[in-house]
Order: structure tokens, then C-alpha cells, then sequence
């Protein structure tokens, strides 16, 4: 089962990284049985405590987000980890042949690697359940940083390339990351604009 491998990855990457490879599952078949699920664990958890905790304000005021406000930045924050995961794949499939990989016309192991890659970062959102901003941004962090870890472990094994190219290829592929993050920064604030910005209430 796909989702077994988010546990292996933690444990022992490099054997959960051939077994990856060795699957070589369709796109399809990742997004569905794998990204879907986890990629909803931080939008759910937003929501729920947004919508229903709050967070506290100075010493004793709790702000709490209307629940119209909370699911629609929650589904607009779970199509965005879709798009980013999707985009980051194919990137890597894409900057394959410019780094000794074969380049696949379904990007199979482009988007696997980006998938599980993301692993750290779906399993944070767990966090959110705890409104609490430094917190959140401290766990975000560790997951983000284990997260490109797991990238730069997987590119030699799932792509098939010496360990010193995968130094620059995922240096690249944190270029490509960066840009998906800002992105997705730019789209929050326009659309922000079109009426689906955050509405507050004091709790």
C-alpha cells in the first residue's frame, strides 16, 4: 500500500526510496491513493481550529475566522499543495535528461519523488490543530528541511543518476520550489482581492 511508504521514509528512506522506484507507479495512482489523503490532513486541520479554537491576540483575545472564510482558504489551500505537487513533479521529470535521468512522457517517477518528498509537509499540518504562530512556523520548518533532505536522498535512487549530480539537480529543484511557494503567494493575495480573503471574528 502506498501509504506505507510515508512511515518507511522516516525509518529507513533508502530502502523505501528503491522500493518507490521499483513500484513505479502511474501519476494517477500516487495522487489518488497517496496525495489526496495526506495533502488533506493541513486544510482539515486549518479549518478546525480556525473556525473553532482560534488563536489568542495580545494577553486574552481570541480571534476565530468565520466558518465560510475557513473552508474556502482551506480548499483553496489544499488545491494549491495539488498544483504545487503536480508542478514540482513534472519539473523534476522535465530537468531529467539535463541531469543523466530518463525523461518520462508520463512523469512517473518525477511526480512519485515529488510526492513523497512532500511527505514532512503533508504530515505538519497536523500541527495546525495548535494555532499557535511561532509553533506552527517552527514544525513547518523542520518538516520543509527533512522534506528537501528526502529530495536530494531520492533523486540518485529514483531517477537513476550519480550521487554528485543530484547536489545540483536538487539544487535546481529547490530553485523550482521556491518559485511554486511565491506563486502560490501571489495568487493568495489576488485572490484575496476577489473576495476570498480571511474574515475574522472575536471568539
Amino acid at each position: 500500500m502506498l501509504l506505507g511508504h510515508a512511515f518507511g521514509l522516516f525509518t529507513h528512506p533508502d530502502d523505501e526510496w528503491a522500493s518507490i522506484r521499483k513500484e513505479h507507479e502511474t501519476p494517477t495512482r500516487v495522487y489518488v491513493t497517496y496525495v489526496l489523503l495526506l495533502a488533506a490532513i493541513a486544510p482539515i486541520c486549518a479549518y478546525v481550529s480556525t473556525a473553532y479554537f482560534g488563536w489568542t491576540v495580545g494577553s486574552d483575545r481570541i480571534i476565530k475566522l468565520t466558518e465560510i472564510s475557513a473552508i474556502q482558504l482551506s480548499v483553496l489551500t489544499y488545491l494549491a499543495m495539488l498544483v504545487g505537487v503536480f508542478a514540482l513533479g513534472y519539473a523534476i521529470n522535465w530537468m531529467a535528461r539535463t541531469y543523466g535521468a530518463r525523461e518520462e512522457h508520463n512523469a512517473a517517477n518525477g511526480i512519485a519523488l515529488a510526492a513523497y518528498s512532500c511527505t514532512p509537509l503533508f504530515l505538519a499540518g497536523f500541527a495546525l490543530l495548535y494555532p499557535v504562530p511561532w509553533f506552527n512556523a517552527l514544525v513547518f520548518l523542520g518538516a520543509a528541511c527533512y522534506g528537501a533532505w528526502l529530495m536530494y536522498d531520492g533523486l540518485p535512487i529514483v531517477m537513476q543518476i550519480p550521487k554528485e549530480r543530484a547536489v545540483m539537480y536538487g539544487g535546481a529543484l529547490l530553485t523550482v520550489a521556491l518559485v511554486i511557494l511565491v506563486s502560490t503567494r501571489v495568487g493568495s493575495v489576488l485572490l484575496w482581492n476577489f473576495g476570498f480573503g480571511p474574515v475574522f471574528v472575536s471568539g
